[in-house]
Order: structure tokens, then C-alpha cells, then sequence
């Protein structure tokens, strides 16, 4: 089945998502659209399925049991349509990827019972890669899905985006890592082993001997080929100067011979001329053996053959197959290792030179490293206030009316590769109460509203496509879940939400309704995802309601119009 969404494409979303065989699903192809799109059905209809496809999509290792029962496997494809993805991009060219023209990034997994097999843009891929991608295209968020949000590293990161100090964090960097590359190569040559009179020895020997090679890099083929037609050339010469000998030996060669034969015959036919038919061929032959020694020594004087160079490329030869057995299989190699013994001599023998020089470098750097340093962590200092400030205010819209939210920037003794601070998320849920970081906050449902907060306070700067909400609104109240229903429907304006739920209150608030349910063919259960609109989704939010009669419907029609 297909169900399409109707509106004009404004920004990076999900357009497609298409199910094969996964659990209840035998056949779902689900054409989203923008906004917040809400996804309702009973439980155990077969909404998690949906959760499921797209964690796949995203990299989660896959469980065989969710092939369908009797399928041989299940496919799962997400066509996602985005606008200047630079990190996307990125990815993909680190992968030997290309980004596709038309802007439509397709990932597809197939799951079967003996492997699993994954592709973007029909290219095979692994599955790590799989997980870089899906960090940038999807923001999945349910009961167990708050990791992301716990971390103090993506806490930096939301802090980072909210100061808009993302720039000033990629100069930092780049400062960090070129002066952590010094401060390990001075650790290095200052904690390297002292050497042996021998080791000197050895580390000269090698440098001279590649030296006095004077190989270079682009040698080995033109000699390999020189002397191979240089060892044809001396075998021709050979052989041909062996049959010369045979045929023109004085005393013992066949033309010498053939001579005294002639003579002999000549001898015969003044004695009986009949015999002289017999021996015509002996003449023949010695003609032609005579044309064989001329034409063998016009042959010889062709051959281009020069013994001194011969022996030169021998002896070449046997000097690089020498230096092979002992530094590597090629020239490359061979100067590779001359570079490394020279290198390594030249820090034994210059040690305290070459310490000074590095910490002189080190020291400018860290000059640098701190100036750049500062300025990120004033842009965080300012910011982080005022995040918290916005953070508080979406609480409390979301029923933590007395509830408390810090952002603690607490500085390290060395800087790292996010700066010179670490921050964490303070919350404090109850007034009095000590505020602990989130990932001490024990309610997967206080988590999730806080979660919601957050991103509601940094719905301009998340450039995530895709925020998916799993039931976030569980265990909360009837006002709270209208507040939740809300908050999303905001979120809907700037980014592509799916709220999956059990509260009418959030569904209403949807650009768009669609229900998941089971159904029965042929013996078989399977689940469908269908659009509700006008009276089927008042039907919907009455049963979500749980009653019926006028009043319900009343009040279902209430929460669309509001």
C-alpha cells in the first residue's frame, strides 16, 4: 500500500520510508510529508514496527526474528531528500562516495536469515557508516532513546550550536591537534631509549650504504628491462658464436670437413666419373652451409651486445636484489628505510637541538591554542545562561511549573579536544532539591519532557531532517500531554517531527493523522498504516479518548480546532 502526503518541499525530510516483511508489516510504502505528522493505532497494532524500520536505517545491528514469519527476509528503504548536507557530503566523500545529483540519499538494509546487507544510493556500505549518516538525518527519542542527550559531548555540541560558536570551535581544533601532534613528538624523542656505540654504527652503515646506491625512486623498471635485453643479447651471441665454431673451425669444423670431403670425391670421379651423380648433394650441402656462415656473420655484426655494459647491469642488478633482502621489496621501500634510519640518527645525534626547537614550537602554539581557546569559552559562557534561561522557560510549559535548569562549565586542568571546559545539564525537577546532571534523573518520562525542552529552546539551530518522538508523552496528564502536543506542533514548523502516540491531545495537533492497525487475510495477520482525515480522524481521536456517544466527539472535534 501507498499513502501519500500532499504538500510542496521546503526543507531536508524523509520522503519515503518502505517496509518489506519486517514483523506484522508484509508490504508499507509511507510517503510522509512536512510538519509534525502524528502516528496512532492500538497497542500492539504495529507502531513499533515503524521505530524498528528506521533504526535499521540507521545502523542498529538487526534481529533475525523480525523477518516475518515464513519470509525468506525483510527490506527496509528510507529516501531522504535534502538540501547543502554538508556533513552528509562529507561522510560520503571520506567513504569514496559520491552525493547523488538529484539530492535523494535512498538507504536501503536487507535483512535475511544467513546475512544482512546494506546500500546508500545502491553502493554496499558498512554498517558503521551507516551509523555516521543516521546521526545527521534522524533524532529518534522514546523511553530508552535519550543517550544522545545524556552525553556531556553532545550536551557541548547543543551549547556550541546555541553561541552559533561552531567556527570558532573548528579554529580551536585545528590549534589542538597541531599542538598535540608537537607535544607527542617531543614526548617521543624525550623519553626514546638511549642507543648503543653499535646502534650508531648500524644506523650510519644503513644510511651510506642506501647512499652509496644512488638508486632512485623511478630506477627499478628501467633497469629490470634493460637487463633483461641485455641477458637476451648475450645468449644470442653465445649460441650463434657456438655454431659458428661448429661450422668453421679450422682443422675439426663441418666446412673444413666438407672441403676434405669434396676432395675426396674428386678424387673418386677422375677414377670412375658414374659416382659423381651419386655425390651431387654433398656439393648442395656445402654451398648451403657456406650461405649459413655468411648469413650467421652478417647476423653477428647486428647484434648490438656490449659486455663491460652487460657486466654493469649485473652487477646493478645484484646490488638492488641485495638492499631489497635487507630494507624492503622496492626501491620505495629501500629509500623509505634510508629516510627512517636517517631520521632516527639524526634525533640521536641532535637530540637536545631538536628538544629545544620542539618546545619552542609548542610553547608558540599553546600561545595560540589558549587565545583561540578563550574566545570559545567566553562565546560559551555568554550563551550558556541564556540557553538555560529558555531551556527553564519550556519546562514549565511542559507541567515542570517550579522546576530548576543550570548549565555548568566546569574547567580542566589541560585543554581537550572540545576546549578547556566540560558542561553538564543541571535538573532539578522538585524546588528544594539539589539539581543532578540528566543522566542521574531516573524518570524516562521527566527525561523525555526535558528532551522536548531541549530541543524546542534549539529548534533554530538543530539541522537534523527527522525528529522522531516514541511515546515521550507516557505517564503524563491530560494538560501536560496537550503542552507536549504543542511543543511538537512547534517543532513541526521548523523541522520534520513523527510523534508516535496514545494521547489525543498530541495527534490533534498533527498536519497530519495516520493510523496503524492489525487486520486478518487469508488466516494471516499483518498490520497497515493508513491517512485519517475529517471524519475518520474524529473516529480516531474518540477512540483514543476512550468513549464514545456526543460528548467524546465533541471533545475530539475541540482538540482539532484548537
Amino acid at each position: 500500500m501507498i499513502q501519500r502526503s500532499m504538500g510542496a518541499q521546503k526543507s531536508p525530510m524523509l520522503t519515503l520510508l518502505k517496509i518489506r516483511n519486517l514483523a506484522l508489516v508484509d508490504e508499507l510504502s509511507w510517503e510522509l510529508g512536512h510538519g509534525l505528522i502524528s502516528v496512532t493505532g492500538e497497542t500492539g497494532a504495529g507502531k513499533s514496527v515503524i521505530v524498528g524500520a528506521l533504526k535499521l536505517v540507521l545502523g542498529e545491528r538487526a534481529d533475525k526474528s523480525l523477518i516475518r514469519t515464513g519470509e525468506e527476509s525483510c527490506v527496509v528503504e528510507a529516501v531522504f531528500s535534502l538540501n547543502a548536507p554538508e556533513e552528509i557530503r562529507n561522510i560520503l566523500a571520506e567513504n569514496g562516495l559520491e552525493f547523488p545529483e538529484g539530492d535523494d540519499l535512498i538507504i536501503r538494509r536487507i535483512i535475511a536469515q544467513s546475512s544482512t546487507r546494506q546500500f546508500v544510493n545502491d553502493s554496499p556500505v558498512t554498517l558503521g557508516l551507516l551509523k555516521k549518516l543516521g546521526e545527521h538525518l534522524v533524532d529518534l527519542h522514546g523511553p530508552h532513546d535519550h543517550q544522545s542527550l545524556l552525553s556531556t559531548e553532545r550536551q557541548m555540541a547543543m551549547l556550541d550550536a546555541y553561541a552559533a560558536a561552531d567556527p570558532l570551535l573548528n579554529s580551536y581544533r585545528a590549534c589542538w591537534q597541531e599542538w598535540k601532534n608537537k607535544v607527542s613528538e617531543w614526548q617521543e624523542l624525550r623519553d626514546a631509549d638511549a642507543v648503543s656505540a653499535r646502534e650508531l654504527e648500524l644506523l650510519r652503515h644503513q644510511v651510506d650504504e642506501i647512499d652509496a646506491a644512488r638508486f632512485t625512486p623511478d630506477e627499478e623498471n628501467e633497469l629490470t628491462n634493460r637487463y633483461r635485453r641485455s641477458l637476451g643479447a648475450a645468449r644470442l651471441l653465445e649460441n650463434t658464436s657456438a655454431i659458428m665454431g661448429l661450422l668453421a673451425n679450422e682443422g675439426d669444423g663441418i666446412l673444413s670437413r666438407l672441403a676434405e670431403m669434396q676432395r675426396h670425391v674428386r678424387e673418386l670421379v677422375k677414377l670412375d666419373p658414374s659416382i659423381g651423380e651419386r655425390c651431387v648433394g654433398l656439393e648442395t650441402a656445402a654451398v648451403e652451409l657456406q650461405e649459413l656462415e655468411n648469413t650467421l656473420t652478417d647476423y653477428l655484426d647486428e647484434l648490438d651486445t656490449n659486455p663491460e655494459e652487460a657486466n654493469a647491469l649485473e652487477e646493478r642488478v645484484n646490488l638492488l636484489e641485495s638492499l631489497k633482502r635487507k630494507y624492503g621489496d622496492s626501491i620505495a621501500q629501500i629509500l623509505e628505510a634510508r629516510d627512517e634510519a636517517s631520521t632516527r640518527l639524526d634525533n640521536i645525534e641532535n637530540r637536545s637541538e631538536k628538544l629545544e626547537a620542539l618546545q619552542a614550537q609548542i610553547t608558540a602554539l599553546r600561545v595560540d591554542l589558549d587565545s583561540t581557546a578563550a574566545k570559545l569559552s567566553s562565546a560559551r559562557r555568554k550563551a550558556a545562561p541564556k540557553l538555560a534561561k529558555e531551556i527553564s522557560a519550556q519546562l514549565k510549559d511542559l507541567g515542570f511549573k517550579q522546576s530548576a535548569f543550570e548549565i555548568s562549565l566546569s574547567a580542566l586542568k589541560e585543554p581537550s579536544s572540545q576546549g578547556l571546559e566540560t558542561t553538564e545539564f543541571l535538573f532539578g525537577p522538585n524546588p528544594g532539591e539539589p539539581l543532578h546532571p540528566l543522566r542521574q534523573v531516573a524518570s524516562s518520562g521527566e527525561i523525555s519532557r526535558v528532551m522536548l525542552a531541549v530541543k524546542s529552546a534549539l529548534a533554530d539551530q538543530d539541522a537534523t531532517p527527522l525528529m522522531v518522538f516514541d511515546e515521550i508523552d507516557a505517564n503524563v496528564g491530560g494538560e501536560v500531554a496537550k503542552a507536549v502536543g504543542r511543543k511538537m506542533a512547534v517543532l513541526g514548523a521548523r523541522h520534520q517531527v513523527i510523534a508516535i502516540t496514545h494521547f489525543p491531545q498530541v495527534a490533534a495537533t498533527a498536519a497530519r493523522h495516520f493510523v496503524v492497525e492489525k487486520e486478518i487475510i487469508h488466516g494471516r495477520t499483518r498490520s497497515r498504516l493508513f491517512p485519517v482525515s475529517g471524519e475518520a480522524r474524529i473516529h480516531e481521536l474518540v477512540r483514543m479518548l476512550g468513549g464514545g456517544g456526543e460528548s467524546a466527539r465533541a471533545m475530539a472535534k475541540s482538540l482539532l480546532e484548537s
